[in-house]
């Protein structure tokens, strides 16, 4: 289960962000969470991504096993990840990156699809040039803490 709890969160916490907030807020414009449609398009956009991933043959291993109880729990943490990270008013409880995937054995492939699924994604919701640049800049970021460990 904490293996699953684990990637659950944090590929999609690798999605989308420790961000460039600041830099968008200190400007004066919206954040990046109001930029991407808000907390519905969030939980949009991470029932998609960890739709393709559970159903992917090389990173879907990380899912089996995962009760619809902790399926949920998930994807509630994934959100409020996404939603706390892009300037959103949600609290994120989860664990740091490094903890949560430490003892996972995630492999450069596996974070390469990963990226390959959340780009998809985001295509498929038609986020634009500018946010979808902020996330993946975003998220690579993150590669240190969730590949390796």
């Amino acid at each position: 289960m904490k293996k699953i709890t684990s990637l659950f969160c944090s590929i999609m916490l690798l999605t989308m962000l420790t961000v460039n907030l600041t830099t968008a807020q200190a400007q004066g414009g919206d954040s990046l969470y109001k930029r991407l449609g808000g907390y519905d398009a969030l939980a949009a956009v991470t029932d998609d991504f960890i739709g393709r991933l559970a159903t992917d043959k090389q990173v879907g291993r990380f899912f089996v096993g995962a009760s619809q109880s902790s399926q949920k729990r998930i994807r509630q943490l994934v959100i409020d990840f996404l939603c706390n990270a892009t300037g959103g008013p949600c609290v994120y409880t989860g664990r740091d990156m490094k903890t949560v995937h430490t003892g996972l054995k995630i492999t450069e492939k596996d974070w390469d699809i990963s990226v390959k699924h959340l780009t998809a994604t985001l295509d498929k919701f038609n986020v634009p040039a500018k946010e979808k640049g902020e996330v993946l800049t975003a998220i690579s970021g993150l590669k240190k803490d969730i590949v390796g460990q």
